[in-house]
């Protein structure tokens, strides 16, 4: 087994985004489900993107694809709690950006799970790699780590 990533705090972050959770998202244990964070890690970051009119899922001509994503957990949260996501960017090259993600209880100092998230951006059209659009790399600049 890899060596557990130490507990992040708020500092590690830039950006806060709220996420209510739902009734859908808590499994059978009473806990939300562990694949349900990966929903919130993508909802935290394109919001983000789409907020700042630099995303439009249905019309962009460059988009990000998840290629990459990974979540520790370290404390369950549950429905009705409404949990902060922290953003922070680590890495933004040409045509991909990896961001660091953390789900944290409303006014939680520590992470209650914390991960990783990498978009490469395409073009639409063809599939293929596509450079970051200036105005996207614009609004990830201010949160990188």
């Amino acid at each position: 087994m890899a060596e557990r990533p130490e507990r992040l705090a708020r500092s590690a972050f830039r950006l806060f985004r709220p996420v209510p959770t739902r009734w859908m998202d808590n499994d059978v244990y009473g806990h939300v489900n562990n694949v349900v964070y990966y929903s919130y890690f993508d909802t935290a970051v394109n919001a983000h993107l789409v907020d700042h009119g630099v995303l439009d899922p249905a019309t962009s001509p460059v988009t990000g694809l998840v290629v990459e994503t990974s979540c520790t957990y370290f404390e369950s949260i549950s429905f009705p709690e409404t949990v902060e996501a922290g953003i922070a960017v680590t890495a933004l090259g040409r045509s991909s950006a990896t961001y660091r993600v953390a789900i944290f209880k409303a006014g939680g100092e520590l992470a209650a799970a914390q991960g990783r998230f990498t978009h490469v951006y395409v073009d639409r059209a063809t599939g293929r790699p596509a450079g970051i659009p200036a105005a996207t790399r614009a609004v990830l600049e201010p949160l990188r780590a």
